[in-house]
């Protein structure tokens, strides 16, 4: 809630900084975060791309959760009417639904693209053979297809690098990479042997998990990103996101923040130029083996 209130006052002053694309949730204050940030984006509407998803559970209900017919048009339209807008640009399936046939949860994505209250469809958190069904069924029904895939990436979890990214390659599919950050450890709040900061989201985790994370070449890498970052004098926030805007199969980082502060912050990594050697020494550190921590 901070953070959409943050977004009200601080959005207008980004659309000059190459930040066009804002992605909605769902949860128990969505209401008031969508009202929120429909308020910031209205007289910019045009000039933005919002997402939003689907399928996550809403309430306690039967049919407040999943990839239903009636789950998928009953959100759009209340997500319709909480941003004020006729459209979201992007609308995704938040998990893959094995209770829900394909066809009908991309039939109702279909209806509502037709309709004009969609412009796109998208699926979060599939694995690529997930995604390939999904392309297969879209297409054997005639529906309009996937143009973008939401997964985590970053330099602690390049797991995307197997199948994911030659899949959307060979498809011509968009890539928006989620938790760029790695839930919170490449922003520099965290060292090896010393406790989570107050208030971290780490600090609510048992210390130990923390220490356990950091060991072997998770830790490694961490160093490894506070060096480059020193070396240029930014943040390794902006030197991690900028890592993962430098591949050509990521078409958007997602990463959030709370003030104006910290998405000012993150707007200095569309700025950096990571060197080659930048990139060598992170490529060298950062290998598929890492245990994902997203």
């Amino acid at each position: 809630y901070a953070a959409a209130q943050a977004t009200l006052s601080f959005s207008p002053a980004t659309f000059g900084q190459d930040i066009h694309s804002w992605p909605t949730g769902v949860g128990i204050q969505a209401t008031d975060e969508f009202q929120i940030l429909g308020r910031a984006l209205k007289p910019v509407r045009d000039d933005v791309v919002i997402a939003s998803k689907v399928v996550s559970a809403v309430g306690p209900g039967p049919n407040d959760r999943g990839g239903s017919r009636y789950h998928i048009m009953r959100e759009a339209e209340r997500s319709l009417r909480r941003l004020d807008t006729d459209r979201i640009d992007v609308y995704l399936l938040h998990a893959y639904d094995t209770e829900t046939p394909l066809e009908e949860q991309f039939r109702a994505l279909d209806d509502l693209i037709r309709d004009g209250k969609v412009r796109y469809a998208g699926v979060c958190n599939y694995q690529s053979w997930q995604v390939d069904r999904a392309l297969w069924t879209q297409s054997r029904i005639n529906a309009s297809p996937l143009v973008v895939v939401q997964n985590p990436y970053s330099l602690l979890d390049r797991s995307l690098e197997r199948e994911m990214f030659p899949l959307v390659r060979d498809a011509g599919l968009g890539l928006m990479a989620y938790s760029p950050l790695a839930v919170g450890l490449l922003s520099g709040a965290y060292r090896r042997g010393e406790p989570a900061p107050a208030g971290s989201l780490w600090a609510t985790r048992p210390p130990e998990r923390l220490s356990t994370t950091l060991h072997g070449r998770v830790g490694d890498t961490i160093e490894v990103v506070r060096t480059v970052a020193g070396r240029h004098g930014v943040s390794m926030a902006q030197v991690a996101l900028q890592w993962v805007l430098s591949r050509p199969e990521v078409t958007v980082a997602i990463s959030g923040a709370d003030s104006d502060a910290q998405m000012a912050e993150n707007l200095g990594a569309l700025t950096l130029r990571l060197t080659d050697e930048d990139l060598a020494e992170l490529e060298a550190v950062s290998a598929l083996e890492n245990r994902s921590v997203t």
